[in-house]
């Protein structure tokens, strides 16, 4: 049976979420500093809470509340729901283990040997980091700009129970058993207005079990450090001007073509910008976006010729 759907929304397996423009409010002009991607009004920046609200009774100020727009609105092709006032902790490759971090980052959930196929020490001093956003003792062999999300797709080399339900991209990206699909996946954070772009490398804070808050519309399990609910690499820390080692940010997946050039774009095996291997997936993708749209436009019109079968069509 035809469905009519609005033009400009891709269905396939693409998560659809609430536009911005309507969850968000108004956006902000675009920000000072080196912000590669241009806001637009049909998909414009969140704005990210950065200061406490209005002190509450006992003296106390409530920190912003996590939330996960819905997926029942048209979004912006290649694009998925945001996680709105998330906060993001700082962790770096061949970090030792503390009480903040209990588990050392020489390997990580899906590489055993992380901090040598990286290349060294990600070291989060800013001294000991460039001007454009890597450790200055080397050159990077993986992408710098990198996250870590709570959740993995596979335990024990098989994928778990789950993953190929609540894994939007799950059955366009598989290719083998035990294979993650997750890995070096690209996501975008916000924060003061700023935004920047990063490959998912990485399983964590404290879970590698929420998928609802992930994939769903859940706010993050985890209660320690503040909620975390992502753990972001010191260039991506750097670039989006973050201070402290805690910080109030949005994110979201977005699919390979939607993003721009930047300095998430030049270093790493891992990255299809770099990786001639992975980077025709950009143009595939962005094909199959399009032959979508065009599909879904053209039912939209043969369905307003005539009124009588859209009027059925709404009916069921």
């Amino acid at each position: 049976m035809l469905a009519l759907v609005p033009a400009g929304v891709v269905r396939a397996d693409i998560q659809t979420g609430r536009s911005a423009t309507r969850a968000l409010a108004d956006s902000p002009a675009r920000p000072k500093g080196p912000v590669i991607i241009t806001p637009t009004q049909r998909d414009p920046l969140p704005r990210v809470i950065v200061k406490s609200p209005t002190t509450a009774p006992g003296g106390k100020r409530p920190a912003p509340q996590p939330r996960i727009l819905p997926r029942t609105a048209p979004q912006s092709p290649g694009t998925y729901p945001w996680r709105l006032n998330i906060t993001a902790t700082v962790f770096w490759v061949g970090e030792d283990s503390t009480a903040r971090n209990p588990v050392a980052n020489h390997k990580s959930s899906w590489d055993s040997a992380w901090r040598e196929n990286f290349g060294g020490f990600d070291d989060p001093n800013p001294v000991c980091r460039t001007t454009d956003f890597r450790p200055k003792t080397f050159i990077p062999q993986q992408n710098p700009f990198y996250v870590a999300l709570p959740y993995n797709d596979v335990s024990k080399g098989e994928h778990k129970v789950e993953a190929s339900r609540v894994i939007p991209w799950f059955r366009r990206e598989y290719t083998e058993k035990g294979q993650s699909v997750c890995k070096g996946r690209w996501v975008q954070i916000v924060y003061n207005k700023r935004s920047c772009f990063a490959q998912w490398e990485d399983c964590g804070p404290f879970t590698t079990e929420d998928w609802p808050y992930v994939f769903g519309d859940k706010p993050p399990v985890n209660t320690q450090n503040k909620g975390a609910g992502i753990d972001i690499s010191p260039a991506v820390r750097d670039y989006l001007g973050i201070t402290g080692g805690t910080a109030t940010v949005h994110w979201r997946f977005v699919e390979f073509y939607r993003i721009p050039r930047g300095p998430w774009s030049r270093w790493g095996d891992n990255n299809p910008f770099v990786n001639p291997d992975t980077a025709s997936r950009r143009k595939a993708l962005k094909s199959q976006e399009d032959r979508l749209r065009l599909q879904q436009e053209a039912i939209q019109r043969e369905l307003l010729k005539d009124p009588q079968k859209l009027r059925r069509e709404l009916q069921g």
